[in-house]
């Protein structure tokens, strides 16, 4: 394939109204591409895979450009939960049997460890973005889920990895709500601000070399004899080499990609900094929680003592917390305490999902690599994914990959995903409330 659709350009958007803005230091300068340049590895998209793989290929020593539509960390990377979660979807026996002995070991020790990699990496560059290794909590909201969260720990355990089951009192002691049937925590997890986070990657990549085009589109993207040429509003790129890493933002620059995933709204609401009567007993761990269920709820009280709270929101940008009531009027459910605090923001934005539920790289020619489809997984993950991603980028095939390479396959009829995750999410709901 020599030439590949071209979106319409358009100009940058505002960052959605997050509450992380109130902490994270301002953005990095990333002007406008103007003209033209070569690199030796371009990347389209600014987000943590994007902008931690810029970081490594730059120090190696690699040219390497970075384009961004909007800023660094506009997407789903700057405005997601901020947990820093182990693991993949699916349980480690279920990984082993799709993937085979060697590649699926291989993608649980790696998958279940990316929170550790994300905590080593902050701590080398000295990123301030509140990172801390709270833990995750898993919670099982009903007794059937508290079979399959019991399992995980099971199949967790056996592999010696640092895992807890709590019973039914001790998941009360540490989220501070009867509500759960028992829990799994996992030491490794943790959470931070992932705005803040998305802007120390993008200066420590600057300080290394890459150079970063904020406001600046991907067009068109075309074979050359010498690797590809993609266009923006304002030049060309020159590359020997691309990663795409435009995850739930995917257009048509690569033919056929946008049809493989489906752009699912994750929405958060965040209070003003709790009073310490309201945060008494509330994660006094400040883990990262999130509930087992068709549609899954997650939770955690950040540096300043706020209560996030995330979910599935509306199909469409949201910029106040009257937008997710349900979440808001959740939280007063599970903590009484908090009758009458005052919630403050209100967001989302767009997350990737695919059909099987596993992320997705493909390679459609050794010198061009795509990820996407982080399934709500992307902050961990994407980080430790970045490192492999950029060594394969430097020595090809030779260098191995913890996750599988697997061909792009758009999904059927999927002009029709805004009224099918409307209604799953609406089935889903309902089912998680009857505890089935």
């Amino acid at each position: 394939m020599s030439t590949m659709a071209s979106p319409k350009p358009s100009s940058p958007k505002p960052l959605p109204p997050n509450v992380y803005r109130l902490d994270a230091p301002p953005p990095p300068q990333t002007p406008p591409l103007d003209g033209s340049r070569r690199a030796s590895v371009a990347i389209i998209g600014g987000g943590i895979v994007g902008l931690t793989t810029a970081l490594h290929l730059a120090e190696a020593g690699t040219d390497v450009v970075v384009l961004e539509a909007n800023e660094p960390g506009w997407g789903a990377s700057g405005n997601n939960g901020g947990q820093l979660n182990p693991g993949l979807k699916f349980d480690p026996d279920e990984i082993e049997r799709t993937w085979g002995p060697e590649l699926g070991r291989r993608m649980v020790s790696f998958a279940w460890d990316t929170p550790t990699r994300a905590f080593e990496l902050i701590e080398r560059l000295g990123i301030a973005c509140d990172a801390h290794k709270g833990g995750t909590l898993r919670a099982a909201r009903s007794a059937r889920a508290r079979e399959a969260v019991e399992a995980t720990a099971r199949q967790c355990m056996a592999r010696g990895m640092p895992v807890t089951w709590l019973d039914r009192a001790a998941a009360a002691t540490a989220t501070g709500t009867p509500a759960y049937h028992g829990a799994m925590l996992d030491t490794r997890g943790g959470n931070l601000n992932p705005l803040a986070y998305s802007r120390g990657l993008a200066r420590a990549a600057q300080a290394a070399g890459a150079r970063i085009h904020g406001g600046t589109r991907a067009t068109a993207l075309r074979r050359t004899p010498s690797g590809w040429s993609i266009d923006t509003p304002g030049g060309t790129v020159e590359a020997e080499k691309i990663l795409i890493a435009t995850n739930g933002f995917t257009d048509d620059l690569w033919q056929g990609l946008r049809r493989t995933i489906v752009p699912v709204f994750s929405a958060i609401a965040a209070t003003e900094p709790l009073s310490a009567a309201q945060r008494t007993g509330i994660t006094p761990n400040r883990p990262s929680v999130y509930e087992s269920g068709r549609i899954t709820v997650y939770y955690r009280i950040d540096a300043q003592g706020r209560l996030l709270m995330g979910g599935r929101g509306p199909m469409h940008p949201i910029a106040t917390p009257d937008a997710i009531a349900y979440l808001t009027d959740y939280a007063q459910r599970l903590w009484p305490q908090l009758k009458g605090v005052r919630w403050t923001h209100g967001w989302n934005s767009q997350l990737a999902m695919t059909k099987d539920h596993w992320p997705h790289v493909h390679e459609p020619s050794p010198d061009a690599l795509i990820y996407l489809g982080c399934n709500g997984r992307g902050v961990a993950l994407g980080t430790a994914l970045a490192r492999q991603l950029a060594d394969r980028l430097l020595h090809g095939p030779a260098s191995q990959l913890d996750l599988p390479v697997v061909a792009q396959k758009p999904i059927a009829f999927h002009g029709f995903w805004p009224l099918g995750v409307r209604t799953l999410v609406l089935h889903g709901r309902i089912m998680d409330r009857l505890g089935l």
